[in-house]
């Protein structure tokens, strides 16, 4: 495996998909980013815990395909202190090379075929402006419990009623709650979920 690209394009990529690991993961596998660059120019990072997945497509100059699994922590903190050039990235054997610049480092691998397959993304359900749902999102998390100690606050609730999305969430001193329209691909559709 060996691609190119901008290390300001591979820095967000990592940094979002590094976004969801665990602090603390049930199996020491679940630390990991894997990465796929496949033949057509698509660089692929995703990570998963067994209750959360990203995943994140973005294009790169792919010299040679293939698929690797690297400490997800460790890739980012190497990326963050890359130099603002474009970044080479190899697989050597066990070791993947990633050299920017003057910068060289080489990451152990883990075993890919010990990680799990990410779940099957479901069918869209519908479709809402995302600077909306970012502003809702952004009002509505201001209230929600910090504390794990009971998850359920940690959480906002979505409700949705036909084009009507409600989210909602609490820290059992404050509630927040914001309602938007949305166009959803079935007008009947009736759902209620937390999303942590």
């Amino acid at each position: 495996m060996k691609f190119h690209l901008d290390r300001g394009v591979l820095g967000d990529a990592v940094s979002w998909a590094t976004r969801t690991l665990p602090v603390r993961p049930a199996m020491p596998i679940l630390q990991g980013v894997r990465i796929v660059a496949e033949a057509g120019g698509e660089l692929q990072l995703s990570t998963f815990d067994y209750e959360v997945s990203a995943q994140i497509r973005l294009e790169a100059e792919i010299e040679q395909p293939g698929e690797v699994l690297v400490q997800g922590r460790m890739l980012s903190d190497i990326v963050r202190a890359l130099p603002n050039k474009d970044v080479s990235i190899a697989l050597e054997g066990t070791k993947l090379q990633v050299r920017c610049g003057s910068a060289r480092f080489a990451l152990a691998t883990l075993p890919v075929d010990e990680y799990p397959q990410l779940p099957a993304m479901p069918p869209v359900a519908g479709s809402v402006a995302a600077d909306v749902f970012a502003e809702a999102i952004s009002q509505v998390t201001v209230a929600a419990s910090k504390d794990d100690t009971l998850p359920l606050l940690t959480g906002v609730k979505v409700e949705i009623s036909g084009e009507t999305m409600t989210l909602m969430s609490t820290d059992r001193y404050r509630l927040a709650l914001r309602e938007l329209t949305w166009n959803p691909s079935n007008p009947g559709t009736e759902l209620t979920a937390l999303v942590r």
